[in-house]
């Protein structure tokens, strides 16, 4: 019999590692508001990890599509959910995906192409995470959206107390270019800091080749031909005094895991995907007047974004050595 034993309660959320991330407050409002329910993930396969880690999903079902684009089916067994949820994009390809699974009920951003799904309207400027936790709020769903910690990792880090830097990112318009990356980790390393070099699947060529730039040696990179088992990189992350990083996942991660941050934008503003106001981030970003003040970019173009661009390496060194002496400030003032 195929009936499971509790009601379950689907989320489409089939994208990245900071997408993700971004609605961990939506994933803990759901399962605050609803106990004695399974949250199932809609997610890439690859997540699995990395949902388990946060402690908010029961069970991923794999989905995914290329880039930001919605799937084009999922596979779902048994039932109909309870109760489904977008917080992939403002329809209607992910409202009539979820549709056809026949929900009990269905929340989502309202469109004029959906008009049976009477949600809140869609806001370009917003946050993602202020975006999800306001649609939950509009259903009666109390969502915070500073409420994005996830617990942290059982396993020690590689390398305690390291500078973490991760040159890569999805496209080459978030990419800082790596001799620029390669100068930071020489400044930070000379300042008396461990330098760890992260890569991401197929990363490795970059991130050995910064490393080699910088001085440091072969054992300074972690990661290449496949993603850093998550364990491993959370732990690394959790206990790494800062992490430089552009617009990408791993700058999510230190977010969620209360790490200090230096983090490059370029085509999109941190206004829309940006860590959380405290001076334990500090956000780099160079637009001009006159510009789209939220995206004046392309970004999947297939160069460095200008705005990237024009963000120095004395900037970033200047920046990761100010959080980093921030934080040992504040460790060592009693309670």
């Amino acid at each position: 019999m195929n009936r499971r034993a509790r009601p379950e309660v689907l989320v489409l959320r089939a994208l990245g590692l900071g997408d993700l991330l971004t609605v961990v407050p939506c994933l803990r409002a759901l399962r605050r508001a609803l106990p004695g329910r399974d949250i199932v993930l809609a997610a890439p396969a690859r997540l699995a990890a990395v949902a388990a880690a946060t402690g908010l999903v029961d069970r991923l079902l794999p989905a995914g599509a290329p880039g930001r684009a919605v799937p084009t089916e999922l596979a779902w067994a048994g039932p109909p959910p309870e109760l489904a949820v977008d917080l992939h994009g403002n329809g209607p390809p992910s409202h009539l995906l979820l549709q056809r699974l026949r929900p009990g009920r269905l929340l989502a951003y309202g469109h004029p192409d959906t008009p049976d799904i009477a949600g809140p309207p869609w806001r370009p400027d917003e946050h993602e995470r202020d975006r999800w936790c306001r649609l939950l709020r509009w259903y009666g769903i109390e969502a915070d959206p500073t409420d994005l910690r996830i617990p942290g990792p059982a396993c020690p880090s590689p390398a305690p107390g390291a500078v973490v830097i991760h040159p890569g990112a999805d496209s080459a318009a978030r990419r800082w270019p790596a001799p620029r990356f390669a100068a930071v980790a020489r400044a930070v390393d000379r300042a008396g800091h461990r330098v760890v070099i992260t890569s991401g699947a197929g990363e490795g060529p970059l991130a050995r080749s910064v490393a080699a730039e910088a001085g440091l040696p072969p054992d300074a990179v972690l990661g290449g031909t496949d993603d850093v088992p998550f364990p491993l990189l959370c732990a690394l992350i959790a206990g790494a005094r800062c992490v430089v990083v552009g617009d990408t996942g791993l700058a999510h991660l230190a977010s969620a895991l209360g790490t200090a941050s230096v983090v490059l934008f370029g085509p999109v503003a941190p206004r829309l995907w940006g860590p959380p106001p405290h001076r334990r981030h500090r956000v780099l970003w160079r637009p001009v007047a006159g510009e789209d003040p939220l995206r004046p970019g392309d970004a999947h173009g297939a160069s460095p974004d200008e705005r990237l661009l024009r963000i120095t390496v004395d900037e970033v060194v200047g920046a990761a050595l100010a959080v980093i002496d921030h934080d040992a400030d504040a460790s060592a003032v009693p309670g």
